[in-house]
């Protein structure tokens, strides 16, 4: 029976923390920014370029925390309360599993049981593409707030235009709950999203601790969404020696 994969731990999630602030670093020196540039993280700005236009940067790691959220903020955030019914989906998710870990740990068949309604709601409702579209818009650009996607692939930076980045994968994409892979587990305890037949990304709860309990977590793979809007955006400039511009971001960013 495979072994299921342990959690990151505090200093391994710091190491990955920081080499996303130097890579951010990186690209904002490359479009001749200096060391004083401006950046929220905490908003997805990771850099504001020279024309005030922000640009959320993925880089090294092998999956994208595109956000992991606690029932608080699908409660207080007023888009993810208007996204036809998904954030109160989300919350639904999360008040399957009691308010005390142990409790969780003590029944944990219980509360997966329960999950699966809740969670295949969401499949449901994510398989609308109006819904999809601005699941996206709203999570990997906060709604409209960061306008690129700037991807590190090796030692090269990639910017991709935000409409560009959404109709790709709303396009390319399909929605699926997942299936149980072995004695133990349950189905629909995720919200897959494919391209190709393979895994792309994955809406998920986590619990695996007292500290992490409770949370929604949604990642991507970053070579399998690199490839996927690579192929889908064929229209790519060089800018400089190591920035590509693609599709819409060949005309919207010219002031580096």
């Amino acid at each position: 029976m495979p072994h299921r994969k342990k959690a990151m731990t505090s200093e391994q999630a710091r190491n990955v923390r920081q080499q996303g602030h130097d890579d951010a670093k990186e690209f904002a020196h490359l479009i001749g920014l200096t060391s004083d540039y401006q950046n929220d993280p905490q908003a997805k700005k990771d850099v504001v370029d020279l024309a005030g236009d922000a640009h959320s940067v993925k880089s090294g790691a092998k999956k994208w925390q595109i956000f992991l959220y606690a029932h608080s903020r699908f409660e207080n955030d007023k888009i993810f309360k208007r996204l036809n019914g998904l954030g109160q989906l989300l919350m639904d998710c999360l008040n399957v599993f009691p308010d005390s870990y142990d409790e969780y740990v003590s029944d944990k068949p219980k509360y997966k049981n329960l999950l699966k309604i809740p969670m295949q709601k969401l499949k449901e409702k994510l398989t609308n593409k109006e819904t999809l579209d601005a699941f996206f818009e709203k999570s990997f650009f906060n709604a409209g707030e960061v306008k690129y996607l700037t991807i590190k692939v090796e030692n090269d930076f990639h910017i991709f235009h935000c409409d560009d980045v959404i109709k790709a994968l709303v396009e390319n994409v399909t929605v699926e709950n997942s299936k149980a892979r072995q004695k133990g587990q349950f189905d629909n305890q995720k919200v897959v999203f494919k391209y190709n037949g393979r895994t792309i990304g994955e809406i998920e709860i986590r619990r695996d601790s007292s500290v992490h309990y409770k949370e929604v977590k949604f990642w991507m793979g970053k070579d399998k969404t690199f490839n996927l809007l690579n192929d889908k955006i064929s229209e790519v400039k060089i800018l400089k020696n190591r920035l590509y511009a693609h599709g819409k971001s060949i005309k919207t960013f010219t002031k580096y």
